[in-house]
């Protein structure tokens, strides 16, 4: 019997989705970012249009980990690619090769697809997931600086737009 099982996420999982994305705020110091509500990430992953995609990695059947993810395109490459949003893995499933499993997958579907890319962020303080993403090989793009429009700064901008 095989321990660890990925598949894509299904509308009764959507519950686990946003407790894992919840604990993953938390573990992040960010839960007051945390906003989402089961019918936005229902909305999301299972609406029309699709706007996300999550696996699901269950251990012995029971609920283990999500990756959830979205679309890109690079214009550099002309091909499609993922960003992995969210990466959670269970505290009491960890090291089991859950998540390299899980970036398995996304690496494998993305190329399914045609892809080029699978890209993802990470906080400069997470150490252990660094050193799991340098030991697959993943490179830290280090001249590349993450900005981000939001809140009061997002509606701003778009005002200026009408």
């Amino acid at each position: 019997m095989t321990l660890l099982s990925i598949r894509e996420a299904v509308p009764a999982d959507v519950p686990v989705i946003a407790r894992f994305v919840r604990a993953l705020a938390e573990f992040e110091r960010l839960a007051h970012e945390a906003v989402g509500t089961e019918a936005d990430f229902h909305a999301a992953i299972f609406g029309t249009p699709q706007r996300a995609g999550c696996l699901m990695a269950e251990w012995e059947g029971e609920p283990a980990a999500i990756a959830l993810y979205h679309w890109t395109f690079s214009t550099f490459l002309a091909k499609p690619g993922r960003w992995l949003e969210d990466l959670w893995v269970e505290p009491r499933f960890r090291r089991r090769g859950i998540a390299k499993a899980l970036f398995a997958r996304l690496a494998q579907d993305t190329l399914a697809e045609g892809g080029g890319r699978l890209a993802w962020n990470v906080l400069d303080w997470n150490t252990p997931a660094i050193a799991t993403y340098d030991a697959m090989g993943a490179q830290a793009l280090k001249e590349w600086i993450t900005r981000r429009l939001s809140g009061d700064a997002l509606r701003s901008l778009a005002v200026e737009a009408t």
